[in-house]
Order: C-alpha cells, then sequence, then structure tokens
C-alpha cells in the first residue's frame, strides 16, 4: 500500500501536459473573464492560431460574432454559478478559423475548480467536424433529390 505521501490516483502535471499536447482533440482552457490560458497543438492545427497567439486572448478569437452574445451571457452565468447545462453533452456550432471560414466543431466542457471548490475556469475539448458535416449535408441533399424523383423514373 502506497504512503500518504504518494498520490497513485493523481497524475503529476507534467503528466498532464504531455497527454494535452498528444491528445488529437483541442484542449482549451479559459479563465473566469474567458481568456485562454491553455491552448494546446491540436487546437493550433484546427483554428490556425499557435499558442502565442490565442494565450490570453478571449474566446471571441474563436467565436463568430452572430454567436458572441449568447455564448458570453450563457459563460457568464456558467462562472456565476459554477454550473453548465451542458455536462458530458457534446455540443455542436460553428466557430472560425484564423484564415476567416467557417468550422463546424463538436465539443463537451468542464468545469475547472481550486480546492475550495471556487470555479477557476473552464475546459473544452473540441474535435473539428466541418469535413462530416459537410457530407451529412450532402447526403440530406442527394436523398431529398431523390425522393423528389417521379415514381418510376
Amino acid at each position: 500500500m502506497a504512503d500518504a505521501d504518494t498520490v497513485l490516483d493523481r497524475p503529476a502535471a507534467d503528466d498532464l501536459s504531455g497527454f494535452i499536447d498528444a491528445i488529437g482533440d483541442a484542449v482549451v482552457v479559459a479563465d473566469p473573464e474567458g481568456a485562454i490560458t491553455v491552448w494546446n497543438p491540436a487546437a493550433e492545427r484546427i483554428f490556425g492560431f499557435n499558442a502565442e497567439d490565442a494565450l490570453g486572448q478571449t474566446l471571441d478569437l474563436i467565436t463568430p460574432e452572430r454567436h458572441r452574445r449568447r455564448h458570453w451571457d450563457g459563460y457568464a452565468k456558467t462562472m456565476r454559478t459554477g454550473i453548465t447545462r451542458y455536462g458530458a453533452e457534446t455540443l455542436r456550432v460553428p466557430a472560425i478559423h484564423k484564415d476567416g471560414h467557417q468550422l463546424s466543431i463538436a465539443f463537451t466542457v468542464g468545469m475547472i475548480r481550486d480546492a475550495s471548490d471556487r470555479v477557476t475556469g473552464i475546459v473544452a475539448v473540441i474535435r473539428d467536424e466541418t469535413e462530416r458535416w459537410a457530407e451529412e449535408k450532402r447526403l440530406r441533399q442527394r436523398v431529398a433529390d431523390l425522393e423528389a424523383l417521379p415514381n418510376g423514373s
């Protein structure tokens, strides 16, 4: 059995950093004001901004302008209450790439808390689903086109 000074169920900070850098999904952490504090290599690949560009910026960096008000209203409420209504639910929303093109992303969020249970930020694990979404749209259009054909054609 491990002694009291050994914690077996929690990885060291270096292990977490290595994991966050190695994972294929974007990991983005923002503080209570919405400033980005963690931006892994997958976030760089998906959104086009390197860590130097992103760290310290607000989430407006990747949030389309038309969605910002709703985003910030929900973000403020989550930070104020410490509760996210999404939990482990996968959210699908548009985002923007550094070059301005629109992305379709899917992500989950989780609250980050300190030892006294105070919310210190929020983490999002994000996947780029732009190609999958476009393919689904093409397939839906193809089905609609086929259904529109007269019987027997």
